[in-house]
């Protein structure tokens, strides 16, 4: 029997599929929602140590808020999980991962106060940003299978996701930024 070019390790640099690998936009659908499950569960666990190191009582407030639409999120994830028929069982998000531990690091690195908060926002956006383009995605893919329960319910977690964003732009550039950039000037 001949070797394919895959079998050979010659693919052209082409990335071989795991046997596991979703062949269908269905599966490749229920995938990505295990990942964004995971990722929102590993939020939950870190945004209250973001709310404990930072300084500014608005933005300690926008946390522990987002705490809350964050459990809603989840619920809804769960309610999509349960209409689909599947398991809501997570599969590990690395880039969640990886932006939770760049928050982690920005602390680390940082002073309490101003410095700290605006790190804290910069990290909180590009979480913000992965979850607008996760949310995205998903609904575009819902509308493609013709889910338009879960649609609905992925475009409001995406409503809150870009609002959030919103509000952590508005928070970083009407104070913290500012008092960040006094203390270099002090």
């Amino acid at each position: 029997m001949k070797k394919t070019d895959t079998q050979k390790g010659n693919n052209n640099g082409k990335v071989a599929a795991k046997s596991t690998a979703a062949d269908g936009l269905k599966e490749l659908f229920v995938d990505e929602l295990k990942d964004i499950i995971y990722a929102e569960r590993a939020l939950l666990k870190s945004l209250p140590k973001m709310a404990k190191n930072a300084s500014e009582p608005k933005l300690i407030s926008a946390i522990e808020q987002h705490v809350q639409v964050t459990e809603g999120q989840v619920q809804r994830l769960e309610k999509i999980f349960e209409i689909l028929g599947e398991s809501n069982r997570g599969k590990k998000c690395d880039a969640m991962e990886g932006l939770i531990k760049e928050g982690e690091s920005i602390m680390e690195e940082t002073e309490v106060g101003p410095v700290r908060d605006a790190g804290i926002i910069s990290a909180s956006q590009k979480i913000e940003h992965y979850e607008i383009a996760s949310y995205g995605t998903l609904a575009a893919f819902a509308k493609t299978l013709g889910e338009d329960e879960i649609v609905s319910l992925l475009e409001a977690t995406l409503a809150e996701e870009k609002e959030a964003d919103v509000l952590l732009t508005d928070s970083a550039y009407n104070s913290i930024n500012f008092e960040a950039s006094e203390e270099d000037q002090e």
